[in-house]
């Protein structure tokens, strides 16, 4: 399994599936056109693209290019390295019809085409993440209460995160971001 530093981003939940099985890397999908009005995934991914940048894997359709544009304009151009996935006939196994351009996208790719792609950014750097849950959220209080809300928003300055995330974009962030040390300190600062 290659270790990666930097974060990757695909398009998708099967696209992070299909990597998760030769990377350990943090993963993060976009959902496909969802990022366009999900103002906290790119507040995420600017964070995420600031100490080492990140890779972005998309297909290589039209809708794989406005995405990997899109995340062009968000961030500086030393902070994206881009993979291109080459274009090859074909549809994914799950799906009954081809994408409407007709090529295979990560979710399709070989795995060893994936590797030798990824291989030259695998560095063994890869950060032990977080694994809280929903379900820890509400134990610690952060969900379920009247002041979960206003808790969340403490725990995100503490941790130098946007105030403004929701319940499941704080916890992704942090699952992504934060060690469990820095975790335990903000949570004792608030």
């Amino acid at each position: 399994m290659l270790e990666i530093a930097r974060p990757i981003i695909v398009e998708g939940k099967y696209d992070k599936i299909k990597l998760s099985r030769i990377v350990k890397a943090h993963i993060v999908t976009t959902d496909g056109f969802g990022i366009f009005s999900k103002t906290e995934k790119t507040a995420l991914i600017r964070r995420l693209a600031e100490d080492n940048g990140v890779i972005v894997l998309t297909d290589s359709d039209g809708a794989g290019l406005v995405i990997r544009n899109y995340i062009k304009n968000i961030l500086p151009a030393n902070k994206v390295i881009h993979i291109y996935t080459p274009q090859i006939k074909g549809k994914e196994k799950r799906k009954a019809a081809p994408s409407k351009a007709g090529f295979l996208g990560v979710e399709g790719m070989d795995i060893t085409w994936l590797e030798d792609a990824l291989a030259p950014f695998a560095d063994g750097g890869a950060k032990p993440r977080m694994s809280l849950t929903k379900a820890d959220l509400y134990a610690l209080g952060l969900s379920g209460r009247e002041d979960s809300a206003a808790m969340r928003k403490e725990l995100a300055r503490a941790l130098k995160l946007p105030d403004n995330l929701s319940a499941n974009a704080l916890l992704e962030a942090i699952n992504l971001l934060v060690t469990e040390e820095e975790f335990s300190l903000a949570l004792t600062a608030i």
